[in-house]
């Protein structure tokens, strides 16, 4: 048994001087082997960084429908959906007692027309003053006054569309009370949309009226070109960003509270970019080949973004410096190199 174990420990060691010396032997020539590869002289480019930001679809035309007058709702011949056209007929309140005051003025402006006509004829008979016939004037122009104003009242008893579009919300309903200032419905124009967000301060600055930019809406899976329409000239203190109004070229499809990604013109910058397969994964580094006096010379190097088949690199390399970037897999350091 101790003989056995004997021969297996010097077994073993032997194969490891044979092995070693094998390796030590194979290394160099390998090494002193040319390898033929693909090669690129890297060269600087201007790259412009994409910055998004997020908004919502809304309608450039919308209002909220409200009250002027207290009065129970009596109509709403619309419902959620309904297309509507400038002028049509959205709500009618029922307000008597604004009726009343109209007829009131009617007859108090037709007995001050009655007294003013009396009293210019007594004028020319000398039976009046040119005194009281400007009083009479004067309380025809305050009963003028009067019937307007009751008038104006009563044409609040009905709300119009102000232009055309759709009802989006439907807030009152046929018998409720509708007071001042109480949303009753909310009408939008579906034809005309806009992307509204908010853009950080930095990038706020390089944008104007009228720039284009580009929108997307996920949902719709639509791309769009659109316009800047409106700029807050003032930034959020809170947020450090400015709202902005993006006009689109097109409403197909879309309907109002979508998201939308919004691409915003980033700063450029120049930086080093090569193909994808010169950089070769080393452990948790990356490495590349760079041709040196004909021979490969490794690089450790830090890389960026990546995209289009290329890798930005950060350090490492510089413009100007042959890589390789075919056939590089199996290259060591000092390895002759021959290219086509």
């Amino acid at each position: 048994m101790i003989y056995t174990k004997t021969s297996l420990f010097f077994c073993l060691f032997f194969s490891c001087l044979a092995g070693a010396v094998w390796a030590g032997t194979e290394a160099p020539d390998q090494a002193a082997t040319p390898v033929r590869v693909q090669t690129l002289k890297v060269q600087e480019r201007n790259i412009s960084s994409r910055v998004e930001v997020v908004g919502t679809v809304q309608a450039v035309e919308q209002a909220v429908i409200a009250a002027k007058i207290s009065g129970i709702i009596v109509e709403i011949p619309v419902v959620l959906g309904s297309l509507v056209n400038k002028g049509d007929l959205l709500v009618k309140i029922n307000a008597e007692e604004i009726s009343a005051r109209v007829l009131q003025a009617q007859a108090q402006l037709d007995q001050a027309r009655r007294n003013l006509k009396r009293e210019e004829k007594l004028l020319k008979q000398q039976a009046s003053t040119p005194e009281t016939v400007k009083s009479m004037r004067d309380m025809l122009a305050v009963a003028q006054a009067g019937y307007r104003e009751a008038a104006s009242m009563l044409s609040y008893t009905t709300i119009n569309a102000p232009f055309s579009g759709v009802i989006t919300r439907k807030i009152a309903n046929t018998g409720d009370l509708a007071t001042p200032g109480n949303p009753l419905l909310h009408l939008e124009n579906p034809d005309r949309l806009q992307v509204v967000t908010s853009v950080p301060e930095t990038i706020a600055l390089r944008i104007s009226q009228g720039d284009p930019l580009t929108v997307r809406i996920p949902a719709a899976d639509t791309t769009l070109e659109a316009t800047v329409a409106e700029m807050s000239p003032v930034v959020d203190p809170r947020s450090r960003t400015s709202q902005v109004k993006i006009n689109l070229s097109s409403s197909s499809g879309l309907r109002t509270g979508m998201f939308a990604r919004v691409r915003l013109p980033g700063t450029e910058s120049t930086t080093l970019m090569v193909p994808e397969q010169a950089v070769i994964p080393f452990g948790q580094l990356e490495k590349i080949f760079v041709v040196h006096e004909g021979k490969a010379q490794l690089r450790l190097v830090r890389t960026g973004m990546h995209g289009g088949g290329l890798i930005e690199i950060l350090s490492g390399l510089q413009a100007g410096e042959e890589i390789v970037t075919e056939n590089n897999l199996l290259l060591i350091n000092g390895q002759p190199l021959t290219t086509d």
